[in-house]
């Protein structure tokens, strides 16, 4: 049996892509587990009453969850000690580079254009060799992605996906993952963690067996898989599902307004409905 999970942040309203991404977990954990997960690391942003509406769209669609809910919030001392571990063995450094500072290193001449990776352009390594224990409140921490696949011994990386191409593993050259994606930030300024490093510790703590979402968190997964390993954590399997966009063929995103389920619900549009639009 699977078990899967929901992991929305709560900085706006949920879309019907929110609701394909949730009945998509739900569906592929039956007869399993479904969880919800709130990812609101980034607490500038997030909003209680954005929190409590998610649970209301989500049971309105007739799903529910074990509670208490995981908050990222409250687990900052888990990625603390994660980020610790890649630490002693000497794969991460402390950046000052902001976003002008990168974009202005990769303008210079070159033959090619920067390469983009999951995170925007591929950092160009301004900071790489920078001691830990230089670090300082307004640095991120990234890792040495060089060195953390020398440490594993890896030529390539390798995960299943059960929705694209099923039953034959993606591989990505340990090559291609330094030029496509490269050093990544494992904590950004001020928050402690990032996206990459919380979804693998959280993804582990709770157990899940198979990760649901959408093909643009696709080329993330290269990166958790070795976060997975550098840690020594189960890697789970993959189901990278369709997009829902707009008329223009646009994803849907949280300024989406006119597609929030709190409107449908509110014009009396029933969740069946909305089910049956999705396809389910």
């Amino acid at each position: 049996m699977n078990r899967t999970r929901f992991a929305p942040s709560p900085t706006g309203p949920l879309h019907l892509g929110h609701a394909f991404a949730a009945l998509t977990a739900a569906r592929l954990a039956d007869p399993g587990q479904f969880l919800l997960r709130i990812e609101d690391i980034d607490q500038s942003r997030c909003r209680p009453e954005y929190e409590a509406l998610i649970a209301q769209d989500l049971h309105w669609l007739g799903l529910d969850w074990p509670q208490p809910v995981m908050r990222q919030s409250e687990r900052l001392p888990a990625y603390q000690a994660a980020l610790d571990r890649l630490a002693m063995l000497g794969l991460t450094y402390p950046c000052r580079c902001r976003r002008a500072d990168i974009r202005a290193a990769l303008s210079a001449p070159q033959e090619d254009a920067p390469a983009i990776g999951p995170d925007g352009p591929v950092y160009p390594g301004t900071c790489r060799g920078r001691p830990m224990a230089d670090a300082g409140p307004d640095d991120a921490i990234r890792l040495d992605a060089a060195r953390a696949l020398h440490h594993l011994g890896l030529d390539e990386i390798a995960f299943l996906d059960e929705n694209i191409a099923p039953g034959l593993p993606h591989r990505l050259a340990a090559q291609d993952f330094l030029d496509g994606i490269g050093d990544v930030v494992l904590a950004r300024r001020g928050m402690g963690t990032s996206y990459h490093l919380s979804v693998v510790v959280d993804d582990a703590a709770q157990g899940i067996t198979l990760v649901t979402r959408g093909k643009d968190l696709f080329d993330s997964t290269w990166i958790h898989v070795i976060l997975q390993k550098l840690l020594e954590l189960p890697t789970p399997r993959y189901h990278h599902h369709r997009l829902i966009r707009d008329a223009q063929g646009k994803r849907l995103a949280k300024r989406d307004d006119a597609r929030a389920l709190k409107l449908f619900r509110d014009e009396g549009t029933s969740a069946e409905a909305i089910r049956r639009q999705l396809g389910f």
